[in-house]
């Protein structure tokens, strides 16, 4: 059910729309639906937050993915051709890591996971 003010989409610019499709369906088993050639919808869940703190926040929207296994998880993000840019780091809460998919944009993965 859609309630008004809801954080209801998600939408990431892609360079390389078959690159970034591909990349995603082998690092998180996303599927897709097609509507058009220059576009393709996902329905893959989503929460959020604000961060503050000057020193530590992303300077454009950072989408954030979970993973039961996180060393697990960076290994496929990097065979499935995405970029580390930031490794395994704690956070209060538990440890994420950030990358780069094909199309440049930066996203996280994080597990609540010692």
């Amino acid at each position: 059910m859609r309630h008004d003010g809801k954080l209801d989409y998600l939408e990431l610019p892609a360079t390389d729309l078959p690159g970034t499709r591909a990349f995603y369906e082998a690092a998180f088993g996303w599927t897709f639906q097609d509507y058009g050639p220059s576009y393709v919808g996902f329905n893959e869940g989503l929460d959020g937050g604000f961060d503050a703190d000057a020193a530590d926040r992303a300077k454009a929207p950072l989408p954030i993915l979970y993973a039961d296994d996180l060393e697990a998880m960076l290994t496929r993000v990097e065979v499935a051709g995405g970029r580390i840019v930031k490794p395994i780091f704690a956070f209060p809460g538990g440890r994420r890591f950030h990358f780069i998919d094909p199309s440049g944009n930066e996203l996280a993965v994080w597990s609540g996971n010692g």
